[in-house]
């Protein structure tokens, strides 16, 4: 009875991922068929004439004039999240690295738990933060400050804009991941044998060289693991970056100051217009929107499981 009530609960995890994807599938089948292929392949989102009778295309009823597609939404979100990504991996690893072999006893555990803390404040703090502390000290001084010195990079040239955009989302979700990569990393660090630290001063390795060289490499699938996780907690982020992003329609970022949105945030800020489609396309195709946004999240993750498998591979078949 217990290994079956055990095999009930874990087989629940993944029947509640199959129930949600098969959900959005049959909820945005309509706009499935009528959006085709090009939905992921257009950058143009428009609900068409709400003051007219509908019509009815590919056997689906439509609003004149509507038509759907997510070019710029898919951009944004993994533009945002691989910004994110760069700025937090070194500032997870630098903060774990100094939790771990850098301070002990009380003091460690203090700024541990501080650290810890900072994964559970809600979104949404860190949304208020961005746009009331942040927006204005990128768009006065930072962004202009970028776009003088970098600015024959063409992803860093002009006009930066007044701080809402794509660089200003993807620093507020790395503030938002860098705690769960340090506190995963560094717990990781701490619970390496301590033979490992004597070993590597014992053949004369400097402090830095033994974390670098030793204990780095010997916790590296979970920093791989913690930075897939960090990266969909990116993708699926909502109101901390739809207060920073700038929400965009239509358009696609030609620089790192461009304002964007993200198919998630994107869900909320249309999801009131969409339901003033009275042939409920506009909300279906809201849900094809997640549909995409979840499979990309599995692929995401599976994507990392293969590398890590592939790595364990090599590293086993060495002699």
């Amino acid at each position: 009875m217990f290994r079956r009530s055990l095999a009930l609960v874990a087989g629940a995890l993944p029947a509640s991922l199959v129930g949600i994807i098969g959900f959005l599938v049959i909820y945005a089948w309509p706009a499935i068929r009528f959006n085709g292929w090009g939905f992921a392949l257009r950058d143009k989102w428009n609900l068409g004439n709400l003051y007219s009778d509908p019509v009815t295309v590919h056997g689906v009823s439509v609003l004149p004039g509507a038509q759907y597609g997510i070019l710029f939404l898919i951009a944004g979100t993994f533009l945002s999240s691989a910004i994110a990504l760069i700025v937090a991996i070194p500032l997870g690893v630098g903060a774990a690295i100094f939790l771990s072999e850098a301070l002990g006893g009380a003091l460690r555990d203090a700024l541990s738990l501080f650290v810890e803390m900072l994964a559970a404040i809600p979104s949404v703090v860190f949304g208020l933060w961005g746009y009331v502390v942040l927006i204005p000290f990128l768009g006065h001084h930072l962004f202009p400050l970028l776009a003088w010195l970098l600015g024959p990079i063409p992803i860093f040239a002009g006009p930066v804009g007044s701080g809402y955009g794509l660089f200003s989302a993807g620093l507020v979700l790395a503030m938002m991941i860098v705690p769960l990569i340090a506190s995963t990393l560094r717990d990781a660090m701490v619970s390496q044998p301590q033979q490992l630290r004597e070993a590597g001063a014992g053949i004369g390795a400097t402090r830095f060289e033994t974390v670098w060289r030793i204990l780095l490499p010997n916790t590296r699938k979970v920093l791989i693991g913690a930075s897939i996780l960090a990266l969909g907690r990116a993708m699926g982020e909502t109101m901390a970056v739809l207060m920073v992003s700038g929400n965009a329609l239509n358009y696609l970022p030609r620089n790192i100051y461009a304002p964007i949105s993200t198919m998630a945030s994107f869900i909320v800020s249309q999801l009131d217009s969409a339901l003033q489609d009275p042939t409920a396309l506009a909300v279906r195709s809201l849900a094809e929107i997640a549909l995409i946004l979840a499979i990309s999240s599995v692929a995401v993750n599976a994507l990392a499981r293969l590398m890590m498998r592939v790595w364990a591979g090599q590293q086993g078949a060495r002699p």
